[in-house]
């Protein structure tokens, strides 16, 4: 039988500050059970709660020297653990913050992406069927919406009158509107926002 298991915990807790490895063996077999359990219980994980106690026993040796251990051990220790696991849930509240905000992101960056694909087939589809207007219909149409030209600027430009200019616009939008109107309406059936 070992002369330290006599010894209460302040005297244990001096001789730890002087370095001595047996008062701190002492006290770790004094309360590494009762630790674990409370660990345990609040935890419900075995092995968080073996790392948790070690990490509490492995500060107490590390700042054995500069410890005010004068009151008692056990105080000390037990309020090491409820630190230690209170750092762990917050640290897995954190943790879970960031992978929520991480799982949104990647999910943001989905949707934007998946956006921007079906914004350019739109346009590709949109230039596909300009293209398969009249030639005439199509200079007068890309003039007015691509160059922004008024109707009088364009009739100037082709040499032909403004009557012709709008009926040629007028056509192309309903033209476009025919052909287009669906891809928009299932756009809008699939996604919409």
């Amino acid at each position: 039988m070992s002369k330290y298991n006599i010894l209460s915990d302040l005297e244990l807790a001096s001789l730890l500050k002087e370095g001595d490895r047996a008062a701190f063996t002492e006290i770790y077999d004094r309360y590494i059970f009762v630790l674990l359990n409370h660990a345990y219980n609040k935890t419900r994980d075995r092995e968080l709660a073996k790392d948790m106690v070690q990490e509490v026993f492995t500060m107490l040796w590390s700042m054995r020297e500069s410890l005010q251990l004068n009151t008692n051990v056990s105080g000390f220790l037990y309020t090491s653990i409820r630190n230690t696991i209170l750092n762990q849930i917050a640290h897995k509240g954190v943790q879970g913050k960031y992978l929520e905000s991480l799982l949104k992101f990647s999910e943001q960056g989905q949707t934007i992406t998946d956006h921007l694909i079906r914004e350019k087939q739109f346009g590709e589809l949109i230039e596909k069927e300009i293209a398969a207007l009249t030639p005439k219909m199509r200079t007068v149409f890309e003039l007015s919406r691509k160059e922004h030209l008024s109707h009088k600027e364009i009739a100037e430009k082709l040499q032909i009158s403004e009557q012709t200019v709008s009926k040629h616009v007028t056509n192309a939008l309903h033209i476009l509107r025919v052909k287009l109107g669906i891809f928009v309406y299932l756009l809008w059936i699939i996604h919409p926002k």
